[in-house]
């Protein structure tokens, strides 16, 4: 049975304006450092921060739903998010804003999860969301970047996150009229202790590394291995990352995270250089962007079908092969580059997502029980969100430095052929999956891949 509209309203804001905050500040870091005086390697943290927080935040919210109930926290996630996008609009300096999109990127992991839990129905048959709440759910994320430099544009930077409050108030009322769910409450004692050396351990190594601290980036790794240590010993650790420990998984993993740096980095990267060496506008580095979140809609939704007689050896050569040429394409890019060949560019790159996330979404949790499909998606989507983070933050790094000492276009086509070698790696790597993987486009029971572009 379909919900009403100010039911299907309730449960689709949440993710569409989580979403949303994911990709629309991309084309807000030169106005946000021109606004409050800071450098990129500041303003990316309002980028990387919230994609951080958003995948540690991923951790807690499956407990969270268990111990309180599915409604109940995301009303809370909802007027939370609502409240953090308030302070991120009025935050007075960098550091202030850092802050707030952190806070904001934690109180917004369990939206997503949630309201498609509730969309979806408890047997996860999509018979329950309407085709509009489809077609918002996927063209919002894909738009956002275009409606961001409007709102730039028109009214300053701060309206990206302005604009949330009065549509998130307006949600936290409709979700009062949410049904109650009939969920068995679990009082398990939740892994607070591993969620704290988890987030410490990955923001002190970002942090470490882009800054090029290297005594604070081996702090961060020490945690992250004492993260390690503690998970092993516990029977519901907070990031259950146990499958790390089976090669395909881990091959898995380890190619999504490549994916991600290199997709993030691109997306990231861009549109700062469209505005700021270019001179274009907000709203033009937006349209730039808007095809590639399309494509990279299309290609997810429809790859597994296209793709169904593939492997997944076969599929994700393939995507990073055409990640890979394609990337090479920034190193075309100058002061003068039409507009639409940098939207070609991006468009190209994001054909590739279809061909590379679902089918390693495929190889991870085909073996699985569906015990452990949760975890598994759990642990995949917080791979891509965090390295995403982690490679925003090191090209940010990169490229502002070598734009201090070599000038930016060069600064620019070099990033750019470090993207391309990362993604020739995974190329290379990919073939490493066994001969008799599952077909590319496999739908695997009850995982749900999160889009590559962080949409």
């Amino acid at each position: 049975m379909s919900q009403k509209p100010i039911t299907q309203y309730a449960l689709l804001a949440g993710p569409l304006l989580s979403m949303l905050d994911s990709s629309i500040v991309n084309v807000a870091v030169v106005p946000v450092a021109r606004g409050l005086h800071a450098s990129l390697s500041t303003v990316q943290w309002t980028v990387s921060g919230y994609m951080l927080a958003l995948g540690t935040g991923l951790a807690g919210t499956a407990y969270l739903a268990r111990r309180f109930g599915t409604v109940p926290v995301y009303r809370c996630s909802l007027i939370a998010f609502t409240l953090a996008s308030l302070a991120c609009a009025v935050a007075p300096s960098a550091g202030a804003l850092v802050g707030a999109r952190v806070i904001q990127g934690l109180v917004a992991a369990p939206l997503v999860p949630l309201a498609m839990s509730m969309l979806l129905g408890s047997e996860g048959s999509a018979r329950s969301m309407s085709p509009v709440a489809g077609i918002l759910l996927f063209a919002g994320p894909a738009l956002g970047p275009a409606v961001g430099g409007a709102l730039i544009g028109t009214a300053g930077w701060r309206m990206i996150f302005l604009v949330n409050v009065p549509l998130g108030a307006l949600a936290v009322v409709a979700a009062r009229r949410l049904p109650g769910r009939n969920e068995h409450r679990r009082y398990e004692k939740f892994d607070f202790s591993g969620l704290v050396l988890l987030a410490s351990g990955l923001g002190i190594l970002l942090y470490g590394t882009t800054e090029r601290v290297w005594p604070v980036a081996a702090g961060g790794a020490a945690l992250l291995a004492g993260y390690g240590w503690h998970a092993t010993r516990r029977e519901s650790p907070a990031l259950d990352v146990a499958l790390a420990r089976e090669p395909v998984a881990a091959l898995s993993m380890g190619l999504c995270a490549m994916a991600s740096v290199v997709t993030w980095a691109a997306v990231f990267l861009l549109p700062v250089f469209v505005q700021s060496v270019q001179g274009r506008s907000a709203l033009a580095a937006g349209i730039a962007m808007a095809p590639q979140g399309v494509i990279t809609g299309l290609s997810t939704a429809l790859g597994g079908k296209v793709l169904a007689r593939l492997t997944v050896r076969a599929s994700v050569s393939a995507g990073f092969a055409v990640l890979a040429v394609a990337t090479l394409g920034i190193v075309l890019i100058g002061p003068r580059t039409p507009l639409w060949v940098i939207a070609a560019i991006l468009a190209v790159r994001s054909v590739s997502i279809g061909l590379v996330i679902t089918p390693l979404l495929t190889a991870l949790t085909a073996p699985l029980p569906p015990g452990r499909m949760a975890d598994a998606s759990t642990l995949f989507n917080a791979v891509q969100r965090v390295a995403g983070s982690f490679g925003i933050g090191l090209i940010a790094a990169l490229y502002a430095s070598l734009a201090r000492s070599a000038g930016a276009v060069p600064a620019l086509h070099t990033t750019g052929l470090v993207i391309a070698a990362i993604a020739g790696g995974g190329t290379v790597l990919a073939i490493a999956f066994p001969r008799g993987a599952e077909p590319g486009g496999a739908e695997p029971g009850g995982a749900e891949p999160g889009r590559a572009d962080g949409t």
